[in-house]
């Protein structure tokens, strides 16, 4: 039995709805809203990145199993966030379970955070999962968090995809894609590719989990569809790298990403010397999603390891 937790307090929690589910004393689990097969690739790409002595944000947190993971594989600080503190108790009995310490900011709506996050410089790693099928808008969001990566900074990036050819966005109308009421858009995955390099985030490896009968939540019967998990280098200089030639003039004329995505914050970062120990794409276009999409090794459709699930035991270290 954990000797942070005393039975009241764990008593207080346990049977509380929980996001995640989380090991607080020996065989006690917390029981969340996914289940056990359910593969959380966030996780595993993180897996993949070297966070020894790094600086890391996470963005949209829950009750903290992403920062408590980069607490435990060695990160100097972390930086949990959330719309609100809704989940501030049981992160807090998290953090005393598993003995890891971070801090935690209010953010409110996800815009902006160039500016509501200034005070903490720049982070070598940054996850964004779970947040651009979730906002009205995606570009906004990513405009508002690229200047607060690190140059050649790691910036994990998991949303909902079709698999189609076309650049489109696809709008959640009257509930077809998820019936839950935060669910708003799907990127196809040229779509995605082409926005993270639009913000200079070159991909270099990813995961892919289809949706399946599984899980009838986002379950589409004909649509091909899943749940896509891409990591991106933070490059500064785009010139191999480039989508086309419209996307440089647009980056330095238009008012949109001018006025919305700080340039001088993002030319002020210093270099981070983070690694990637994944078998990431070497070269500096990185890799397009859509060409490997198919490849067998990046479909993970379930999970037999409750260390790639959305499970977090207390002798879990990543």
């Amino acid at each position: 039995m954990s000797p942070m937790i005393s039975n009241d307090l764990l008593a207080s929690v346990v049977n509380d709805w929980w996001y995640y589910s989380v090991e607080l004393q020996p065989g006690v689990i917390t029981k969340g809203a996914d289940t056990p097969r359910t593969p959380m690739l966030p996780r595993m790409m993180t897996r993949r990145c070297d966070l020894n002595g790094m600086d890391c944000l996470d963005i949209g947190s829950m009750e903290g199993l992403i920062p408590a993971v980069m607490k435990r594989k060695g990160a100097r600080k972390v930086l949990a966030t959330d719309a609100i503190p809704h989940c501030q108790k049981k992160m807090d009995v998290l953090k005393q379970a598993y003995e890891v310490d971070f801090d935690f900011q209010q953010i409110g709506l996800i815009y902006e955070l160039s500016q509501k996050l200034a005070g903490h410089g720049g982070f070598d790693f940054i996850n964004l999962s779970g947040v651009l099928y979730h906002v009205f808008s995606p570009l906004h969001v990513l405009a508002g968090v690229r200047p607060l990566l690190k140059k050649n900074g790691l910036m994990v990036v998991s949303t909902n995809v079709i698999k189609r050819g076309d650049h489109t966005l696809t709008f959640n109308h009257q509930g077809g894609l998820q019936r839950e009421l935060n669910t708003f858009w799907y990127h196809s995955v040229p779509m995605l590719d082409y926005l993270l390099r639009t913000f200079k985030l070159v991909p270099i490896d990813f995961l892919f989990c289809p949706h399946t009968a599984v899980n009838m939540n986002n379950y589409v019967p004909g649509l091909d569809s899943g749940y896509m998990s891409v990591v991106c280098r933070a490059i500064d200089d785009p010139a191999g790298s480039e989508p086309d030639v419209w996307t440089g003039h647009m980056r330095r004329a238009s008012w949109e990403y001018v006025g919305l995505c700080n340039g001088a914050m993002m030319d002020a970062q210093p270099a981070s010397q983070i690694r990637y120990t994944g078998p990431g794409a070497q070269s500096e276009r990185g890799l397009s999603l859509m060409e490997h999409i198919d490849e067998p090794q990046r479909i993970i459709a379930t999970v037999d390891n409750p260390i790639d699930s959305q499970t977090l035991h207390l002798s879990d270290m990543s």
